[in-house]
């Protein structure tokens, strides 16, 4: 797929190899993409990710992954710095919407974009900020261990009911990803009552997702990554609906350093936002 834009903007889809580019560029906004990222999403939906170019060189890009049917993505709304104002952006944005077809879209916007974003028909759900710093290291929590092949069942009908669409692709190079390492929590009566993963980035640990059934789950399974991260800086991407959430982190000595907004520009199917602790990315949701 190409497309023509604006000052011999030529539009396609991305390789891989494009993604790359696009990683280092999300870096230079201060997002801190994890290392092994990329082949994780690319996994899910390789036609979603778009790239604009002039004379060959890449200027712009964007992602749209499509989930289901029903429901897709959009992510890494970039534009480099220097060739901003062009309409190099919005070009690449209608070229990279349209892989969505019928679907609601979601997306977590920065503060920046939001305005726009309205423009194009998506509406606030809930805002998210991204805590940072380093979490103490305590006592070993009861009922946590490590994830094994024969949890990725569990975890993946788990991770189905915490989402607006299931993802068992996804889930699949994600829970696997070089780096990536999952923590699981079950209750008395063996039944999976959350997971987390903590992965490397570029400027510190990623936490995502941190799903759990309840605060005192979250606090176990976050105990068991804080151990894990070994007094290395973490991030995580915290829903301010979640005053529980919310709280704990806080608890924990992290703050706030930005905040975004998830959008959606239709309905999506019921999930339990209750149990979103942490949401797994802000370029694929």
């Amino acid at each position: 797929m190409t497309s023509p834009g604006p000052d011999g903007l030529v539009v396609s889809q991305a390789t891989l190899d494009d993604w790359k580019v696009v990683g280092g560029w999300a870096a230079d906004e201060g997002w801190n993409p994890g290392l092994s990222d990329s082949a994780s999403f690319f996994a899910q939906d390789p036609g979603g990710f778009f790239i604009g170019r002039v004379d060959g060189e890449p200027v712009s890009a964007v992602s749209v992954v499509n989930y289901s049917a029903d429901y897709a993505f959009l992510g890494f709304y970039l534009v480099r710095p220097d060739l901003r104002g062009n309409g190099y952006g919005l070009a690449t944005w209608e070229t990279a919407l349209a892989h969505a077809g019928g679907r609601t879209v979601g997306l977590d916007g920065v503060v920046a974009q939001q305005d726009n974003y309205r423009k194009s028909g998506f509406e606030l759900a809930y805002r998210t900020a991204r805590f940072t710093g380093v979490a103490p290291v305590g006592e070993e929590p009861s009922g946590v261990r490590a994830a094994g092949p024969t949890d990725r069942a569990a975890i993946t009908a788990y991770d189905s009911a915490c989402c607006p669409a299931d993802r068992p692709v996804f889930l699949e190079s994600w829970l696997t990803a070089p780096g990536h390492r999952t923590f699981v929590r079950h209750d008395g009566a063996g039944r999976l009552s959350g997971y987390a993963v903590i992965r490397p980035a570029r400027d510190s640990l990623r936490i995502g997702p941190l799903f759990a059934d309840t605060a005192d789950d979250a606090r176990a399974l976050f105990a068991a990554l804080a151990t894990a991260a070994d007094g290395s800086a973490l991030a995580v991407d915290v829903p301010r609906t979640n005053t529980a959430a919310v709280a704990l982190v806080e608890k924990l000595g992290l703050t706030p350093s930005f905040e975004t907004a998830r959008m959606y520009t239709g309905p999506v199917r019921a999930f339990a936002r209750e149990r979103v602790h942490g949401v797994t990315s802000l370029e694929l949701g």
